[in-house]
């Protein structure tokens, strides 16, 4: 555990995938015969407080709804790749625009999709529903499933190593 605690404390930029991270990935149909993506209201305030606190977050998905761009910009998330298929551009474009390097990004994927930019990150890590290869790949394994507070998950542990969860920069934070 010491050593997933030394890697948390490097990362300044955290990257997440949608569809079975962000969003579960069991999901009803609408009438058009597309998901209907879900979101997970605590997932989305430590998105905030992350933000809030000076972390560069970024969201690279093969999706490509509408809804959900506006569910993240509306968070404040900044850099928002959507209908990708090869998710190294995006990856190298925002590293490039916020200046941190490979080593200090952690990637959260579920899927095969996620493989070869989990395999250039510094910290690659799954919800604990991903697949098999994902999961020997990663450096930490949620004991949540995607689209259930994963997120959440990740980011306390990030933010908890770095002394930055709970101060008086915290989104949630209220002087009296």
């Amino acid at each position: 555990m010491t050593f997933v605690k030394d890697k948390l404390k490097q990362i300044k930029a955290l990257v997440f995938d949608i569809d079975g991270v962000l969003s579960m990935d069991t999901s009803p149909l609408n009438e058009d015969g597309d998901p209907v993506r879900t979101s997970n209201v605590k997932d989305g305030y430590a998105l905030r407080n992350a933000l809030n606190m000076g972390y560069h977050i970024a969201i690279i998905t093969g999706g490509a709804v509408e809804r959900v761009r506006l569910r993240y910009e509306k968070l404040g998330v900044p850099h928002i790749y959507m209908g990708v298929r090869d998710k190294v551009h995006p990856l190298n474009d925002f590293m490039e625009k916020v200046g941190v390097t490979a080593d200090e990004v952690l990637y959260m994927g579920d899927d095969l999709i996620d493989f070869q930019i989990m395999s250039l990150v510094g910290f690659p890590c799954a919800p604990n529903d991903a697949v098999h290869e994902i999961k020997e790949i990663s450096s930490y394994i949620s004991h949540i499933n995607g689209g259930e507070g994963c997120v959440r998950d990740i980011i306390e542990q990030v933010m908890r190593a770095q002394g930055t969860w709970i101060n008086e920069k915290s989104y949630y934070w209220r002087s009296t």
